[in-house]
């Protein structure tokens, strides 16, 4: 028995020592803002036998959910040089399905779970990630896919916006004759910073017929928010300018302004209203 016991014994040490010892996370210091791009610090190279994640700051929004839509923006770092692979804070963010065909398995599983609002770290060897050929550091943010903030009364006048429970909208006409100039109402008071006539904005919008309250655009029915540069659309850079990101806004276009919309046949010469959610913006207006 004791020379059993003596040979389990030895047995024990040899597997510990053959397993070596057990390997730590890379020490990565993520500091920034809300809304801005992450600023990353740590030792080159980097070279993990693994992928690692960590959350920088949870979310406070809903938790994402298997194969919806999310809303990222991500700055990725060759982890051996310390360079940028690829980043989405100097033009717009990107949507993807909460899916690993859509994010690849290890973004997939470093977003599972997680909420709207979080800011997540992934650090990861090669093989994985957007440099598939080198290890990786990722930061990605969660934005949230609809406006968030302070409610606000409008005055009366204006149609009535009713929200579905995922946060499309729809109208209600007045039924009166509308307004002769531009009209930028906030509905929903975001916390962001504020938009520049010259801003790349990424928004949800609905557009609708003054007259009727139907809708003839919308961002929601494609599943998808839009991204475009202020400059190309003067009704909406006049409206969103100054207005946080977050907002909620209901635009009431008159026809001077030059829409595509209301340049068509069937809108020709009526004024339309939109409402927007304001979800993000990248400074310089490119798209």
């Amino acid at each position: 028995m004791r020379l059993r016991a003596a040979l389990l014994a030895l047995l024990a040490l040899l597997l510990t020592a053959c397993a070596g010892p057990a390997s730590s996370a890379p020490e990565v210091s993520v500091s920034g803002e809300p809304g801005s791009k992450p600023i990353l610090t740590y030792v080159a190279p980097l070279d993990p036998g693994r992928t690692y994640r960590s959350t920088i700051w949870p979310g406070t929004g809903p938790e994402l959910r298997d194969g919806e839509p999310v809303l990222l923006n991500y700055w990725v770092e060759n982890a051996r040089t310390a360079t940028v692979v690829a980043e989405s804070y100097s033009a717009s963010p990107v949507t993807r399905e909460l899916t690993p065909a859509a994010l690849g398995a290890d973004l997939y599983r470093t977003l599972s779970g997680a909420h709207t609002g979080a800011r997540l770290l992934q650090v990861s060897p090669p093989g994985t990630g957007a440099g598939n050929d080198v290890p990786t550091v990722t930061v990605v943010d969660v934005l949230p896919l609809r406006a968030t903030g302070q409610h606000v009364d409008p005055p009366q006048g204006l149609p009535t916006v009713k929200l579905a429970a995922d946060g499309a909208p729809t109208v209600t006409p007045t039924g009166t004759d509308p307004p002769t100039s531009l009209v930028a109402q906030p509905l929903i008071r975001g916390s962001g910073r504020q938009v520049t006539r010259s801003d790349t904005v990424t928004v949800q919008y609905v557009g609708f017929s003054w007259k009727t309250g139907e809708a003839f655009d919308s961002t929601w029915s494609r599943g998808s928010p839009s991204s475009f540069s202020l400059v190309d659309v003067p009704a909406w850079a006049d409206g969103l300018a100054d207005q946080p990101v977050g907002s909620q806004l209901l635009l009431v276009v008159p026809p001077t302004y030059a829409l595509g919309a209301t340049q068509s046949q069937e809108l020709s010469g009526q004024t339309v209203v939109f409402v927007v959610d304001i979800l993000a913006v990248a400074a310089g207006g490119t798209s």
